[in-house]
């Protein structure tokens, strides 16, 4: 396997969108009470990051896809840090551990869509 644009958005969107699942559960690791809080609107969100990431893939383009994911979660790591609060724009329930790992999610889903080569075109 190659890794290039395509293969990383295809990864890291199937990964969000089972996170986004895995959510909907009861679970220690990612729930409102777990390491990770998150409420539906929260898992909403990772599921529509990695729709867009996977229609990125196979349609408009796999770094603009990365590009666009990642400026999102860089914005939503800067909100995260300096608000206070536990519900991110009034609606999407985060905490500190949630913070600090978009701010993970944003540096490599942006060297993703900058660093990696796109998928050569089909002749």
């Amino acid at each position: 396997m190659n890794l290039n644009a395509k293969t990383a958005a295809i990864v890291i969107g199937v990964v969000f969108i089972l996170v986004g699942i895995l959510g909907f559960i009861d679970n220690p690791l990612v729930s409102a009470t777990g390491l990770f809080a998150v409420n539906t609107v929260h898992n909403l969100v990772h599921i529509v990051s990695g729709l867009v990431l996977l229609a990125g893939a196979y349609s408009f383009g796999s770094s603009l896809a990365l590009k666009i994911v990642g400026v999102v979660y860089g914005i939503v790591a800067i909100l995260g840090l300096i608000t206070s609060s536990d519900m991110l724009l009034g609606t999407i329930l985060v905490n500190q551990a949630d913070d600090w790992l978009h701010v993970l999610l944003a540096v490599v889903i942006l060297a993703a869509g900058f660093l990696l080569e796109d998928e050569p075109a089909m002749a």
